[in-house]
């Protein structure tokens, strides 16, 4: 059995996942699709022999799809340092945030197209079939990851996931409620929660 430490799906540029990867000596897997935030990932870990690397987005199912992020020049222009990793499969989910301090436009997103992977297809890849811990930050679609996941092959000792957007832009309820209740039913236990973030533990 391979068992990984850290498995990061959204990975970002990888500055806050820096104390994280301190502590676990095993193997680490960081998942990141948007192209700047994946070299700096890259840039800022590859000294590291126990981290691999994937430029993918993790979907529900195997497809191509269109992939939406703002444009890295954007990025100062629109002050805002998060800018860089609201990266989605909807448009709408970035033009979403708009607001007073965060004028965003179309004109400011960058779509590509890849092919989706699946989180099963991932674990195969790397022949992971134990995870420490593993942590979900994609905008909004960690429910359908979550749920595709089979938990019969691959044992998640504990897992974290921005449940924030659920619902839409800063919007949580039915999904969430679901979400939880079916990770009850694999026998996961809620352990921790704050305005963004939500822990649960294998009991």
């Amino acid at each position: 059995m391979n068992n990984f430490g850290l498995i990061v799906i959204g990975a970002h540029h990888g500055h806050w996942l820096v104390d994280e990867i301190k502590r676990t000596s095993k193997n680490i897997l960081l998942v990141e699709p948007v192209p700047y935030n994946f070299l700096q990932l890259n840039l800022r870990f590859k000294h590291l022999n126990n981290i691999f690397f994937e430029q993918n987005f993790v979907g529900s199912n195997n497809s191509q799809i269109s992939f939406f992020f703002v444009k890295e020049d954007s990025i100062s222009k629109l002050g805002k340092h998060w800018a860089s990793g609201i990266g989605s499969f909807s448009k709408k989910h970035i033009l979403d945030h708009k607001s007073k301090r965060f004028n965003i436009n179309e004109n400011d997103i960058s779509e590509i197209h890849v092919q989706s992977i699946t989180f099963n297809e991932l674990c195969e890849k790397h022949n992971i079939t134990i995870i420490d811990k593993l942590l979900i930050d994609v905008e909004g679609s960690e429910k359908k990851i979550i749920e595709s996941i089979d938990y019969n092959k691959i044992l998640i000792k504990e897992l974290v996931f921005e449940y924030k957007h659920l619902d839409g832009n800063f919007i949580f309820n039915n999904n969430l409620k679901e979400l939880i209740k079916f990770l009850n039913k694999k026998k996961f236990q809620e352990t921790n929660r704050d305005k963004e973030n939500i822990t649960f533990k294998v009991v």
